[in-house]
């Protein structure tokens, strides 16, 4: 089992380039099958320039997660939105 918190504290990296996307910030879950669609990374880990930012946060479906791990969430990403 893997508590939110927990999941908040890992790294998001893009397995295609290596890049830390950030961290999650929100889950977005299907609450009729409950299951996980999206991890929400905002577009700043600070909260204070995320709203004075124009960019939009970063949507990781599931299926673009390829591994949990220890330290961190290992994705690859359809499209080259990374952050």
């Amino acid at each position: 089992m893997l508590k939110n918190s927990e999941l908040k504290m890992k790294d998001v990296i893009d397995v295609k380039n290596g890049k830390k996307l950030g961290y999650i910030d929100d889950v977005d879950i299907e609450l009729e099958q409950g299951r996980i669609r999206a991890f929400i990374i905002p577009s700043h880990n600070n909260k204070i320039l995320s709203f004075f930012s124009k960019k939009q946060d970063l949507i990781i479906n599931w299926n673009e997660i390829k591994k949990i791990g220890e330290d961190v969430i290992l994705v690859e990403l359809k499209d080259d939105l990374s952050v």
